[in-house]
């Protein structure tokens, strides 16, 4: 029997939609210099087993040394691998934020950690910041390590800090120094059929890191998440990067108009993605799944634990108008509650 699909935006099992709102992938991509790059990718060798070059470029991006770099299959990976680790050495109890990514969930289950409500008790903490599905900050737990009855394992998600469109993040430089670090530049860049990602340690956690790398299968890259990873810290991606931001910036602004304009409730959200929800009376699973016969794919955001709500990733105009004029054509009949 083939395992229930977990819950994700993106394609499923009908194929790419048209015009697809479901992921947080950046809709100016893909990022012509790393799409060139992964396609430029030598395939027909082995990479470096120690990534030693990829390592060094990413370090000299944040400006830590080569050791804090732990490198993963993808984020997914990452966050299965440490709760591994966690589980291996004591931990009972996980903190994850109310609305978040399920495989944080997922990892402790097939652990069989205690999720707990209170980070201060937990022995593994998770926040994302800016969050997903909600991409708002995460306060609430930036002291938790001087407040809990031991110190836990504070692993903080930033795969969509390169996303951000205003506000700013919740911890200095010096805390971001005690804490995990998780990116996954795929978003940001457009490209997340590449699956990579790496982790930044905290400064007190060598010891740790080895262990962590002795849990990871050889070549937990491949050529093609080298490339893009390499890509990802480049001066030219990076100028790329910034110079997106200005134009989904303005189509956010449109998109937020236009759901507003037919009665959508929009919350406040610092990323190039945010939740809404239809007009009263609308069903939102019925609403999604009207609008994926007609080649739109929104993502039903109640895996997140919001029933009734719906998270978009900000889309060019073209997909805007074909959404509006989708919701227009919707009868109420298909869609009511």
């Amino acid at each position: 029997m083939n395992p229930s699909p977990r819950p994700h935006g993106g394609t499923d099992a009908a194929g790419p939609a048209q015009y697809d709102f479901s992921t947080n992938s950046n809709a100016c991509g893909p990022c012509p210099q790393a799409l060139a790059a992964v396609q430029s990718a030598d395939a027909s060798r082995y990479p470096d087993s120690g990534y030693t070059a990829l390592r060094a470029a990413l370090a000299h991006f944040h400006g830590v040394a080569p050791w804090r770099v732990v490198l993963a299959g993808s984020a997914s990976e990452f966050i299965f691998r440490i709760t591994a680790w966690a589980a291996q050495h004591g931990a009972q109890r996980v903190s994850m934020p109310p609305h978040a990514y399920g495989d944080y969930a997922h990892a402790a289950h097939a652990w069989g950690l205690q999720t707990v409500t209170q980070p201060e008790t937990a022995d593994l903490v998770w926040a994302c910041e800016p969050s997903s599905p909600l991409g708002q900050a995460h306060t609430h737990w930036s002291d938790v390590g001087a407040n809990a009855r031991k110190a836990p394992l504070l692993v903080l998600d930033r795969a969509y800090s390169p996303l951000r469109l205003t506000g700013a993040g919740s911890l200095n430089a010096a805390q971001l120094d005690r804490v995990w670090q998780l990116f996954s530049p795929n978003k940001s860049l457009g490209l997340t059929g590449v699956r990579a990602a790496y982790a930044l340690a905290p400064l007190d956690a060598q010891t740790f890191v080895d262990q962590l790398d002795a849990l990871a299968p050889s070549w937990v890259l491949g050529a093609h998440g080298v490339a893009l990873l390499d890509a990802s810290v480049q001066v030219a991606t990076q100028t790329w990067l910034q110079a997106s931001l200005h134009t989904l910036a303005d189509w956010k602004q449109r998109q937020i108009a236009m759901l507003q304009s037919s009665g959508w409730t929009v919350q406040p959200s610092d990323t190039t993605f945010f939740v809404a929800r239809p007009p009263d009376l609308i069903d939102a699973v019925a609403l999604c799944a009207a609008l994926r016969h007609r080649g739109i794919q929104l993502r039903d955001a109640t895996s997140f634990g919001l029933a009734g709500w719906v998270r978009m990733g900000v889309l060019p105009p073209e997909a805007q108008d074909a959404l509006a004029a989708a919701l227009r054509s919707i009868s109420i009949q298909e869609i009511k509650l």
